[in-house]
């Protein structure tokens, strides 16, 4: 599919499953709707593509920049995005695409106004009966090309990526 390519994550709670960052691969940008929980994560995120992060609940004791804050906005590609962790916080603010996370269930839904909202889920603790899941968009010129869930696999720990922390 021609445009960029934008992968969406949220509550990886400090896990990165070889099989996400394998998903990842080739991705234009990385978008993380909070609960990264880990300060080695997203060195490895970053690493791969392009990192824009909100910060989550989880995310109190992390060092992710001074542009990761509990509303993230930025235009990419001719789109407004707005990425929190709470879907509330998205109320009242103008955007083409909005993302948010915290529930670990994944919602994809477009609005009256056709923006494109989104929750990826959580493709390392998923609350939900499609199991581990992240979010990808295609976006060009200032138009969503399409957008989807991607479900990971059944679930079973398949090994963890650099960011495994035995004994969480």
């Amino acid at each position: 599919m021609a445009g960029k390519r934008i992968d969406v994550l949220s509550d990886t709670h400090g896990r990165l499953s070889n099989e996400v960052l394998d998903a990842l691969d080739g991705c234009d940008l990385i978008v993380h709707a909070g609960d990264i929980t880990s300060d080695e994560d997203f060195v490895t995120l970053g690493a791969l593509a392009p990192l824009r992060l909100c910060l989550g609940n989880n995310d109190w004791a992390g060092e992710y920049g001074p542009e990761a804050t509990r509303k993230v906005r930025f235009e990419y590609e001719g789109l407004q995005f707005c990425v929190c962790h709470y879907r509330q916080d998205l109320t009242g603010e103008r955007f083409d695409v909005g993302v948010f996370g915290h529930t670990h269930v994944p919602e994809r839904d477009t609005l009256g106004n056709g923006a494109l909202v989104m929750n990826p889920g959580s493709p390392t603790f998923p609350r939900s009966s499609s199991g581990p899941t992240m979010g990808r968009i295609y976006v060009e010129d200032g138009r969503v090309l399409s957008s989807e869930i991607i479900k990971l696999g059944d679930g079973e720990d398949r090994g963890w990526g650099r960011s495994f922390f035995a004994g969480w």
